[in-house]
């Protein structure tokens, strides 16, 4: 697979090289990290490493990859606090959000390398990693089996599996297994998560249970949000925040919020969608649903019934200003998003029935007492009008929520512990 997979490169880049030019030209996103991903200015991007001074690679896709591994960085610091730790991120936003979360913590901030042989040979020559660190996906041939061939121990972090990626994994088995077979260990979510990497033939020793990484985040208390941030909602009003929405979720919310009005003029909807891209799509249905919106980068204090945040990596904040959330991506089939931010905050949870990628910890919140399954417009009404009416039940849904949460803390010493077997 390894040889093919370079014999195919070889043959269609002459061919696609110049599209991909022109598409990167064209595109800002792309044009500015493209020559950093080929490895161009390495040299001065990333400090030599000290004698006997050990490195961790750990690599991140995008935004929720990397707020996932902050907790791991912080104890790999705080256990390794002499080593080198460079992050590679593949997404411009990811890396945004990297730098600032993470300045403080690693070394290095940088693009991630194309997967081609020569590219991943010049990073893995600059940065000389005696481990490197996979969290959740994103995986490439060249790189994760290079390392292998430079006995470079590697290991998956956070890993889960979606039913669709699971399909495709089965599919074309004969390309996805060599890469899994390179890991030392896969450090998975959820048993489920576990048994389909069995069940593609892995080794059940090297495959492992370990939880959420977020089950271990620093839990942002309210009084400790920005000011700037917690102006932009008004007093004396009743917060859902509907975090990581997708197309077709927010005009289920809209009629629902506006039902709700006509009681409970109080309630203020944070919605922060999975794409910004989509903000000016959003504030036309909106007002096409008689509701006033604002966006966050408008950074206004102007009264309005729903706040959208179009910017990238405050959802956490958002989240600990809020008396209940929603879960997006789960009322359309997306398979949900993690419900772990807004339980760690104490505020009860609302998601739709598509939350399979997340199906243990939406299972167990139900279960606890600090959660609730939707379908629709009038289900979500209904489950929200309760919360509306009473503190008392928001802070007992709330507390069992965080309790549900805080047994499974621990997760980031367990990752530890494999960690330091392999150095």
């Amino acid at each position: 697979m390894f040889l093919l997979y370079n014999i195919l490169q070889l043959i269609f880049l002459p061919i696609f090289a110049p599209l991909l030019f022109i598409v990167t030209l064209a595109t800002p996103k792309y044009r500015g990290r493209m020559a950093n991903r080929l490895g161009f200015g390495m040299k001065k991007n990333i400090s030599d490493s000290l004698p006997n001074q050990k490195t961790f690679w750990v690599h991140a896709l995008s935004v929720g990859e990397v707020t996932s591994a902050v907790p791991l960085i912080q104890g790999l610091r705080k256990k390794y606090p002499s080593s080198r730790i460079i992050f590679t991120v593949s997404t411009r936003s990811g890396e945004t959000i990297a730098r600032n979360l993470l300045p403080k913590l690693v070394d290095h901030v940088i693009p991630s390398p194309l997967d081609f042989l020569p590219v991943v040979a010049l990073f893995y020559t600059r940065i000389q990693p005696h481990l490197f660190i996979l969290i959740e996906t994103d995986f490439w041939p060249n790189l994760l089996l290079y390392l292998q061939h430079r006995k470079i121990p590697t290991v998956l972090v956070n890993g889960r599996v979606s039913e669709k990626s699971m399909a495709g994994y089965r599919r074309y088995g004969f390309f996805f297994r060599p890469m899994f077979h390179s890991f030392r260990y896969l450090l998975m979510q959820t048993e489920l998560d576990r048994q389909n990497m069995v069940d593609l033939g892995l080794e059940r020793g090297k495959v492992k249970v370990l939880g959420n990484l977020k089950f271990d985040t620093h839990i942002t208390e309210k009084q400790l949000v920005p000011p700037s941030i917690s102006r932009l909602l008004p007093n004396n009003t009743l917060i859902l925040t509907a975090g990581s929405t997708h197309q077709g979720e927010e005009d289920i919310l809209f009629t629902a919020i506006k039902k709700l009005q006509n009681t409970y003029p109080q309630i203020t909807l944070v919605l922060a969608p999975r794409d910004s891209d989509r903000a000016d799509q959003i504030c036309i249905m909106a007002r096409q649903h008689g509701l006033t919106i604002m966006l966050r980068s408008e950074d206004s204090t102007t009264r309005s019934d729903i706040l959208l945040v179009d910017t990238i990596g405050e959802l956490i904040l958002f989240y600990a200003l809020a008396d209940m959330a929603f879960i997006g991506g789960s009322l359309v089939d997306e398979g949900g998003h993690n419900p772990i931010e807004p339980a760690m905050q104490g505020i009860p949870v609302l998601f739709g029935p598509y939350m399979q990628d997340f199906h243990e910890i939406s299972v167990s919140l139900i279960k606890a007492g600090g959660a609730e399954q939707v379908t629709d417009s009038q289900t979500l009404q209904d489950a929200i009008e309760p919360l509306l009416l009473s503190e008392d039940l928001r802070n007992k849904r709330g507390k069992k929520a965080k309790h549900c949460v805080s047994l499974q803390r621990g997760v980031i010493e367990k990752h530890l512990e494999i960690l330091k077997l392999l150095l």
